[in-house]
């Protein structure tokens, strides 16, 4: 039986997520499915109506990417902890019901992991409070994050997140982007979860001159993967954690989501270094 699956989001038509769902598929010979739903390829895509025809076309679930995580966990029928601890969803598993996961959280740990082993954290301006940045900010908790310096344009959405941030014991401050980069000579981590950088938004969003060899870097972005952020931060000898790595990490993890309907558990642990390095080697080229 063939297992569908979808992504649900905006401007995603160079999105690799197909690709690698594809390759995971294909070493567990399963038959799947991974299709695009993108909403600028079309003039209006209301997401609930989406889903519903995705779920009674028979698919077994979908990715969500920007801008519709936070909207995906209102149309959940349940959730799991770490969907509800970040307020949003990017995994949705179809069965009698709608559950919600939230792999960007997972797969952000295991990203930084990978790279950086048991190093603390430490301080970090975390810049954009939307889908992404809610998971990453979360996620920061559980790596020794001392203080994250929140930086939203979105006021009310920054206060929001740092109140709940606070109020789990995660010390937070919401600053003004237009006063952020002073934080940066004072801090040990700067994370992009802005869309700033992507193909289709270019530019950094921090001045550059402001980086150091002391910092540890994340953005978010993975097309390209050698955003401008990355490219000065690799430059000046930061720590690099290129948005190649969450997305083949949350990938990793939304796929086993999406197979563990299955009746035989997809074991994929034994292919992730070498689709790993695969994709480490094609996107940073």
């Amino acid at each position: 039986m063939r297992m569908k699956i979808g992504l649900i989001g905006r401007g995603i038509s160079q999105s690799r997520a197909p690709e690698l769902h594809q390759m995971l598929a294909g070493k567990l010979n399963l038959n799947y499915e991974y299709q695009l739903h993108d909403a600028l390829a079309s003039d209006f895509i209301d997401f609930q109506t989406t889903l519903k025809h995705l779920k009674n076309a028979g698919y077994r679930g979908v990715n969500v990417t920007y801008p519709f995580k936070e909207l995906a966990l209102k149309c959940a029928d349940s959730a799991t902890v770490g969907a509800q601890r970040v307020g949003a969803s990017n995994t949705l598993l179809f069965s009698d019901q709608v559950l919600a996961e939230n792999t960007d959280y997972s797969g952000f740990i295991k990203a930084y992991h990978a790279n950086f082993g048991t190093k603390k954290a430490g301080s970090v301006l975390l810049i954009g409070g939307g889908g992404v940045g809610r998971a990453v900010a979360f996620a920061l908790s559980e790596l020794g994050v001392e203080k994250i310096y929140l930086s939203e344009i979105n006021t009310q959405k920054g206060e929001s997140l740092v109140t709940q941030l606070c109020d789990l014991d995660i010390k937070a401050e919401l600053v003004n982007p237009d006063e952020a980069p002073r934080f940066i000579d004072h801090i040990d981590g700067i994370l992009n979860c802005s869309t700033m950088g992507h193909h289709n938004s270019p530019g950094c969003p921090i001045p550059v001159q402001s980086l150091n060899s002391k910092h540890w870097v994340f953005d978010a972005v993975y097309i390209p993967a050698k955003t401008e952020l990355i490219t000065h931060a690799t430059a000046v000898g930061a720590r690099v954690l290129s948005g190649v790595e969450l997305f083949l990490f949350q990938g990793f993890d939304a796929f086993e989501c999406f197979a563990s309907t299955l009746e035989k558990p997809a074991l994929i642990a034994p292919f992730i270094p070498e689709i790993r390095t695969h994709y480490l080697r094609i996107l940073n080229a």
